[in-house]
């Protein structure tokens, strides 16, 4: 009556792995918008670029709005009819975006696509994590494979969007989401994962002031600069709105039997932690706005050559995934582990402060790439590993929604809007220090123009090298609070004399490690849809 798997019983093992990687390699990198294709959406269709950028954050925050739901979902259809069905409206989606020149519609479709492959994301870890069995093995395979497939699949979209048009990369990822919606019909079961659970319990009510919480902050973000933050009416009433949605969906999980969200992991001192480091590595990752001012503005990089600078971190984040498996499987500590991502991290600035130069070759971009890729696979995998551990599964899966969003939206968000002001309150003031240098006696008519653009490309420089400054001296504080924390060790242990005499000590770390073991199988299960 009830079939845990995925896929029918003639269906032979290799098979249904096969099947699973090929599903998880189309559904994971999928999204409303490709960063790399940006550029060519805004002169396809004549929009802002920052219409572009919020329907990028709409992915996440879909994918975060789906997060307390996928379990109860799960439980609810059938595995064969629910797989179908979302890839058929994933190829819908990709197909309208295809079509379509309103970005609003794309931006709404965005949403869409993030709850969706969520959905479809969470039916693919579970057999993944039977297999492996341990988590934290399962982080480092699962985000090396994750993040080299999304910076493989962005190369891709730009490659496709030179050779024809930014369609086509829509319309390619239509046809094949339609071609695995045929694919699960054929080859899945027909049947429950357990006993069937009602959707009234749903509070739909909820759902949307999440997503309104998120999407008007993502307004902020996206369109600030363009509306000049606080001066703009629309950036005010955006900010306002956001704060009351969240406001009114903190109340309402109060007043509710089966609250949407669960904010009690917030309590848990791992949990507090684990969110702050999430937000330090966004100030690290919210350096790539930098990096692509000086790759396209500076060097004159085209769309496809700042494409490649992203493929150059797969050789890193694979690395940091090999790490990650021997580091789980022999049991180490995490500490040095994540003193390794931010170590990394901080080379990459360092190396970034001190090689912006008009003179900038490509072949000096492999040793930074390297550094920023081994450390954002290394802290993705530690830092959501640590963030997540020794948490009760309903209340892990009641708060992760949240915690998803904070991690891929909100660090990386907030980060990349501070460092868009403050580079071009920077650039004025450099323009203004370089003046001096521009009067009619060093300067003729006829070397105006170059002088005047080598003016403006210096001051650029100027300005991000100032940023990049004000990260270093923050990251070696980063490196001091990785080091000073304890990371759920205790300070203090006593040795038990008399317990060790009796044998009891034995029997307790025994019964300990059952007890553990068996709350991690039923916790794996959702923690690595994230």
């Amino acid at each position: 009556m009830y079939n845990k798997g995925l896929f029918n019983d003639w269906v032979p093992k290799p098979i249904q792995l096969l099947l699973i990687v090929l599903m998880l390699m189309i559904v994971m990198p999928l999204g409303g918008v490709y960063t790399g294709n940006i550029s060519f959406m805004v002169g396809g269709t004549g929009a802002l670029s920052e219409y572009f950028l919020w329907a990028n954050y709409a992915t996440t925050i879909g994918m975060g709005a789906a997060m307390p739901l996928v379990l109860r979902m799960k439980m609810r259809f059938k595995i064969r009819h629910k797989l179908t069905v979302l890839f058929i409206l994933l190829g819908v989606l990709s197909f309208v975006n295809a079509t379509t020149l309103q970005p609003m519609v794309i931006v709404a479709t965005s949403l869409f696509i993030g709850f969706s492959k969520m959905m479809v994301a969470i039916e693919l870890f579970l057999p993944l994590m039977v297999m492996m069995g341990n988590r934290g093995v399962f982080y480092g395979v699962f985000y090396a494979f994750v993040l080299t497939l999304s910076q493989v699949a962005s190369y891709y979209a730009v490659e496709v969007s030179i050779l024809y048009n930014w369609q086509q990369f829509f319309i390619i990822a239509s046809v094949i989401c339609l071609g695995m919606a045929l694919l699960c019909w054929i080859f899945m079961h027909n049947q429950y994962f357990a006993l069937k659970v009602p959707l009234y319990y749903i509070d739909w009510l909820s759902i949307i002031l999440f997503v309104s919480t998120f999407m008007f902050s993502a307004y902020v973000f996206s369109f600030g600069k363009q509306q000049d933050w606080w001066n703009s009416a629309k950036i005010m009433n955006a900010s306002i709105a956001a704060f009351v949605s969240f406001a009114l969906l903190a109340i309402r999980q109060l007043t509710l039997k089966r609250p949407y969200l669960s904010f009690k992991i917030f309590k848990k001192n791992n949990v507090r932690h684990g969110l702050l480091m999430l937000l330090l590595l966004g100030m690290f990752l919210g350096t790539t706005s930098i990096q692509n001012t000086f790759a396209v503005g500076i060097l004159g990089y085209d769309q496809l050559t700042n494409a490649k600078l992203n493929v150059l971190m797969v050789p890193g984040i694979v690395l940091a995934g090999i790490v990650a498996v021997f580091w789980f499987k022999k049991e180490i500590p995490l500490k040095m582990y994540i003193f390794s991502g931010f170590s990394t991290m901080l080379s990459y600035t360092v190396i970034m402060y001190f090689s912006m130069t008009l003179e900038f070759s490509f072949d000096r971009w492999y040793l930074p790439m390297f550094l920023k890729g081994y450390g954002m696979g290394s802290l993705f995998i530690s830092i959501w590993f640590y963030t997540l551990d020794k948490l009760e599964l309903d209340d892990m899966l009641a708060a992760i929604g949240l915690v998803l969003v904070w991690r891929t939206f909100l660090a990386v968000g907030v980060f990349s809007a501070l460092y868009s002001w403050f580079q071009y309150h920077f650039q004025i003031v450099a323009v203004g220090d370089l003046a001096v240098y521009v009067d009619g006696m060093t300067i003729t008519p006829q070397t105006l123009a170059p002088n005047i653009k080598l003016v403006q490309l210096n001051a650029i420089i100027i300005a991000s090298k100032k940023i990049f400054g004000y990260i270093i001296l923050a990251g070696f504080g980063v490196l001091g609070y990785v080091l000073t924390h304890h990371f759920g060790r205790e300070r203090f242990q006593y040795v038990r004399f008399i317990r060790m005499l009796g044998g009891k000590s034995v029997i307790a770390r025994r019964r300990l490690r059952e007890r553990k073991k068996l709350l991690e199988e039923i916790k794996d299960a959702a923690g690595p849809a994230v």
